[in-house]
């Protein structure tokens, strides 16, 4: 198992690499960098401003001054040699300075983490618990009225975007019944509670929405699964066996089909890694919560790049450590898993 988790943490490295140069490559050479955006701003003002000239005479930049700009920003470099540079800062945790927000990168995500975190750890938490018993009473009550009614509202849980579903519940509970909030983290008066209790109820309020959206991919594909591989394990020959030796459905049930069937569950374990520090972006731009969802959203929108890498940088950090924790999972869970032999 040691050399296994040693050779994996070897292939980390050139994977992360890869990753992180391709999308460091893909920001370089697609239009609408920032200083395009910049000289965008420049000819809106002017328009706004109602000037007769043209962009071209008034605003243009001369070639000197783009050089300039370019410098600012760090676009005069080769592909390469700009991405080496922001490698080396990245062993330092420099991600660099915002182009939209002239700030530290490493600040702004730090600032906006405690809230991906909650929502990532109540997705988690939530998902989990739920969905595993409900796969397995599903399982042992299958083909029942329950079984088939919540088989439907999975499916469609399922098949429906979470954004999709945050924009329905907006309309529905939001807008129209005015019973939950239409966005954000907390009430504008947040400040100004004077309980803890308090406020933990009004955070609690607005995460109503935004958790149903966050659950419901993951909570379809979780209790599905262990529906269907708790029936594939109680129609094995082992679980017939130990029944007609005597041993009780119930004690047969959880003391041998359950632990085969969390096997899949735990190869999921690791992917939900992602949940904690990123979130998801549409959801957080459906609900306006101010997280590193939101942050990478609009950091693609608005071409700031600094953030993109650091954002990307933290995915793939997280997706490769996830992987492993996985492996380690389903060794744990299946004692047939030998990953060093």
């Amino acid at each position: 198992m040691l050399a296994y988790l040693l050779r994996r943490l070897l292939l980390v490295v050139p994977t992360f690499l890869g990753i992180t140069l391709v999308i460091f490559a893909i920001t370089r050479f697609v239009p609408g960098g920032p200083v395009e955006r910049m000289l965008a701003q420049s000819k809106f003002m002017e328009e706004g401003s109602a000037q007769t000239q043209s962009f071209q005479d008034n605003s243009s930049l001369d070639e000197y001054q783009l050089e300039e700009l370019n410098a600012f920003y760090g676009l005069d470099k080769p592909v390469m040699e700009a991405y080496w540079e922001w490698l080396n800062r990245l062993l330092v945790l420099d991600f660099g300075e915002s182009t939209r927000y002239y700030e530290p990168v490493l600040d702004m995500i730090i600032e906006r983490l405690p809230v991906s975190m909650f929502y990532g750890g109540m997705t988690f938490l939530i998902a989990y618990l739920v969905s595993i018993p409900l796969g397995y009473y599903k399982a042992v009550k299958h083909n029942t009225a329950f079984d088939n009614a919540s088989s439907v509202l999975i499916f469609v849980g399922y098949a429906l975007p979470g954004y999709v579903v945050g924009i329905l519940l907006l309309s529905v509970f939001s807008f129209h019944l005015d019973w939950f909030p239409m966005g954000g983290f907390t009430s504008d008066d947040f400040d100004d509670l004077e309980s803890k209790g308090e406020m933990i109820k009004d955070v609690l309020w607005h995460a109503v929405l935004p958790l149903i959206c966050y659950i419901i991919g993951d909570f379809a594909t979780l209790t599905i699964t262990m529906k269907n591989n708790l029936m594939e394990n109680l129609s094995a020959d082992y679980i017939r066996t130990a029944i007609a030796k005597g041993l009780p459905f119930k004690d047969a049930v959880r003391k041998h089909a359950m632990q085969n069937s969390l096997i899949p569950l735990a190869s999921h374990f690791g992917n939900s890694l992602l949940f904690f520090l990123t979130g998801s972006f549409l959801i957080e731009v459906v609900f306006n919560i101010d997280g590193i969802g939101l942050l990478g959203y609009e950091a693609i929108m608005e071409r700031d790049y600094p953030v993109v890498m650091a954002i990307v940088a933290l995915n793939a950090a997280m997706l490769l450590v996830g992987n492993i924790v996985s492996d380690i999972c389903v060794a744990l869970v299946d004692p047939r898993v030998r990953f060093g032999e």
